[in-house]
């Protein structure tokens, strides 16, 4: 069968595809394979999957582990979160699977060997195939003539004529699979073959059989399986063929006219109807946004608030991005503290956004209204936002602008997290995009110092940065003071919050420390870590703080002792010249 996903807007992937599957001289066929190439949004979200899978000779069901797993491979990735990174997803996926193949095995045939099936997939997202690999079923890429195998067979010989799979699917509790990650190309091939294919027929010769049928990969398969079975294949016969036809690279202006399909609204005022909305108030106006209280009229006048952008930026591109995926986050997460998008209604004939209204303070104001408060009150408004945090981090964003501004505390206590414009979504970030974000969206106080290096920034930037919130509300200061570049943290040390605050717990103090280091690597790796040293004294902090300095900082112990000794050998020199 030869499929060819048309593209529904320009720009979109669209691939050739062929497949052959037979039994050969085997009584059954316990291969499986299947391609998936999903219509619309969810295309260039997720990109297109193709699997393999070869049921392991001499396991009881082997036929029935293939087909499940190719089943629940392509059904499970496309159901996952569309924030998460094709490793993410797809490592997750085969988790679950291999654990499942697993315990049927042992619980219906009281046997390893039960449902074992070998597996290899890729998933072409972008301009990226993403290759997930166990057992002995093989992917190659034909470019230019030249077959290039990308996996390798996890298959381990006992002499010339017998061998063992080391690897597959369903074997053991716990599946050790390979991942690659290569850029692809218009006109390149991906092939997938089973060893009763490639075990009798010579690379070389697939890759003629490929170009001899360039114009149709159904008959290039059956093609490669028919001189396979000819050459005395004793086992089951499957290959599968990806030509990439086009890739999604869309143009500037193809990006940009689809960012701008919806129009800026016109300047709001009190008592205008919008799509069902009157504006009650403005909220809050700044260069870039405008922020509305408003009530529908189409739902027992529930007060709501709309976001607007600013017509200031009409003509960036990169800003609309911006705002687009700020609803588009919101959207995805589900948290009491975070804030709530309000799903769409109704048709908007205008850019805009609605969330839920809460009627409270921002943290700054309360911080204003509490300059000493009590710990277990900081504690609290930290561990509220700490599971906002996770919300983000469960879906592989990084929240990256986390300030007093961004966070509210309504009449009950409740503390949300209102603003994510500058979210760093790990499963875009995958794909290619006309315009680069700035690598420091953040705001400088409180931006971890990896951003203002130009690095990527990480659930340990976000922790960082609820670190310095939880220092200010603790001390009224910041801890390396005012930032205003890189320099700055080179230039200051960090500032003990004791300094500040003597009713801070030394282990206390330690937590914040570790959490506000300049290395990423030397904070904690969790949002729970840090909520519980925040909590509880942690021995080992206790002990790292009473360590001495060659153990703590031994960059800095040699530093300072070459300072000593270098002013000890000045002052020696002087008394000698005075002689």
């Amino acid at each position: 069968m030869s499929v060819d996903q048309e593209a529904t807007h320009a720009g979109a992937l669209v691939v050739n595809v062929g497949q052959c599957s037979r039994a050969g001289r085997k009584e059954q066929n316990e291969d499986s394979l299947g391609v998936q190439v999903p219509e619309g949004d969810l295309l260039y979200t997720k990109g297109l999957a193709a699997v393999i899978c070869d049921g392991m000779s001499g396991c009881e069901a082997g036929r029935e582990a293939s087909a499940l797993a190719v089943r629940s491979f392509l059904d499970d990735y496309f159901t996952t979160p569309d924030s998460w990174t094709v490793k993410t997803a797809v490592t997750k996926v085969l988790t679950a699977l291999n654990s499942w193949l697993y315990s049927q095995g042992q619980r219906q045939y009281d046997s390893a060997k039960g449902m074992v099936t070998t597996f290899s997939a890729a998933v072409i997202k972008s301009n990226t195939a993403h290759l997930f690999h166990i057992g002995d079923s093989r992917i190659y890429r034909l470019d230019g003539g030249v077959l290039e195998q990308l996996t390798t067979d996890h298959r381990i010989w006992l002499n010339n004529e017998r061998d063992y799979l080391s690897r597959a699917l369903g074997i053991d509790i716990n599946a050790d699979i390979d991942y690659r990650s290569l850029l692809v190309e218009e006109g390149q091939t991906l092939l997938f073959t089973t060893d009763g294919v490639h075990d009798f027929i010579s690379d070389r010769r697939m890759a003629e059989l490929i170009d001899e049928h360039s114009g149709d990969p159904d008959a290039a398969a059956r093609a490669i399986v028919d001189e396979a079975y000819a050459n005395n294949s004793h086992d089951n016969l499957s290959c599968l063929l990806l030509r990439i036809e086009r890739l999604p690279t869309a143009s500037e202006e193809e990006f940009y006219r689809k960012l701008t399909e919806t129009p800026f609204p016109p300047d709001l005022a009190p008592g205008m109807v919008m799509d069902g909305y009157r504006i009650l108030r403005e909220l809050h106006a700044s260069n870039r946004t405008q922020v509305y209280l408003a009530e529908d009229t189409e739902n027992d006048n529930r007060k709501v608030v709309i976001k607007t952008p600013s017509v200031n930026y009409e003509d960036d591109p990169a800003y609309i991005d911006r705002f687009l995926h700020e609803e588009w986050v919101g959207r995805r997460i589900e948290s009491p503290h975070v804030l709530r998008i309000c799903s769409r209604e109704r048709k908007r004939q205008f850019l805009y956004y609605v969330t839920e209204y809460i009627e409270g303070q921002t943290l700054r104001e309360w911080m204003h209204d509490h300059p000493r408060p009590h710990l277990d009150e900081v504690r609290d408004i930290v561990r509220q936002i700490a599971q906002g945090l996770r919300a983000f981090h469960r879906l592989e964003m990084i929240h990256q602008d986390l300030k007093p501004e961004n966070i509210m505390i309504d009449c009950s206590g409740t503390v949300k997290i209102i603003d994510f414009g500058s979210t760093k979504i790990a499963g875009l970030s995958e794909m290619a995009r006309p315009i680069e974000e700035d690598p420091l969206l953040g705001t400088l106080n409180y931006a971890a110092p990896e951003y203002h290096l130009g690095h990527k920034g990480s659930n340990r930037s976000d922790i960082f940065s609820l670190a310095v919130i939880t220092y200010e509300m603790l001390t009224g200061h910041l801890p390396y003071g005012e930032i205003s570049s890189a320099q700055s943290y080179r230039k200051q040390a960090y500032t003990p919050a004791r300094h500040y605050n003597e009713a801070i717990p030394a282990w206390m103090d330690a937590a914040l420390r570790k959490a506000l280091s300049v290395s990423p690597e030397r904070r904690q790796g969790l949002l729970s870590e840090f909520v519980h040293d925040i909590e509880k004294p942690n021995p080992a902090l206790i002990e790292e703080a009473d360590a001495p300095l060659i153990e703590k900082n031994p960059l800095l112990f040699w530093k300072l002792l070459a300072a000593v000794e270098g002013l000890a050998i000045l002052g020696l020199i002087w008394m000698l010249s005075g002689r």
